[in-house]
């Protein structure tokens, strides 16, 4: 771990996104709240929260940050897809981009777990971070 003890508190921000692709019949499902183990959008968002508190017991390097906010949002995208985004805020000495991308990996996992009994050809894709502000390194903003 990197010893942040000396930095200074700043306000801390975080984009990241994510998709995951699956079969159109598999999409209308979720949409139309037609899934076996329940509203998938809610548990999604739910479970992607869950992930960002959690990233430092899941990646052993990550500080544990005190988040003052987690918000994901699940947007459909064409016939097959559907568009994960999730943002992280802290005022904090370090940044809260693994929380952030955290949120997507774990908000398609669930995505994938509530629907694989359907459709076991989902294919997470493209998860990285769009934005990221605060702390020494200042802004990053992905092309």
């Amino acid at each position: 771990m990197i010893d942040v003890d000396q930095k200074p508190l700043t306000r801390r921000v975080a984009i990241a996104e994510g998709y995951i692709k699956m079969q159109p019949e598999t999409l209308d499902a979720i949409l139309s709240n037609n899934i076996k183990k329940g509203n998938v959008i809610c548990v999604s968002k739910v479970a992607g929260t869950m992930a960002a508190k959690y990233t430092p017991t899941l990646i052993p390097m990550c500080h544990p940050i005190p988040l003052s906010n987690v918000e994901i949002n699940i947007t459909p995208i064409g016939r097959d897809r559907l568009y994960i985004k999730a943002s992280t805020i802290a005022t904090w000495k370090t940044g809260v981009e693994m929380e952030a991308l955290t949120a997507v990996s774990v908000t398609c996992l669930n995505i994938y777990d509530m629907c694989k009994s359907i459709d076991r050809g989902m294919k997470i894709e493209n998860i990285r971070l769009l934005y990221k502000s605060g702390g020494k390194t200042g802004e990053y903003r992905a092309e």
